[in-house]
């Protein structure tokens, strides 16, 4: 295995670590799961739909989401929203984000790439 595909292998773990935090804080306004797809890419976390939709799917199933058909439209979408448990473990992922990310930048601190070898 080429450092290549170690790098790209550590790369989406680390990603797959977000993914959840990523999805539960689009989720205060109904989103159809394309739709969610597009914006978590625009802000630089593109999801395949066949990782999102499981996803949803589960949490969905630990009650942190909730969903509903709209028939309405001339295509049938599923629309996903957060649940109020859902946002409470939104804030709780939230917060301990911020201080892994804050403890990561003090690992990191001083330790460009000139300072790896």
């Amino acid at each position: 295995m080429g450092k290549e595909d170690v790098l790209a292998g550590l790369l989406m773990e680390m990603r797959r670590g977000t993914i959840v935090l990523s999805v539960l804080s689009q989720l205060d306004e109904p989103k159809y799961g394309y739709s969610l797809v597009t914006t978590l890419t625009e802000y630089g976390m593109p999801v395949e739909t066949n990782t999102l939709y499981p996803l949803l799917r589960r949490l969905e199933g630990q009650g942190l989401l909730i969903s509903e058909w709209n028939t309405e439209e001339s295509k049938p979408r599923k629309y996903y929203c957060i649940t109020p448990e859902g946002k409470e473990v939104y804030e709780k992922l939230k917060k301990q984000w911020h201080k892994t990310a804050a403890s990561m930048e003090q690992l990191l601190e001083g330790k460009g790439e000139e300072g790896i070898k």
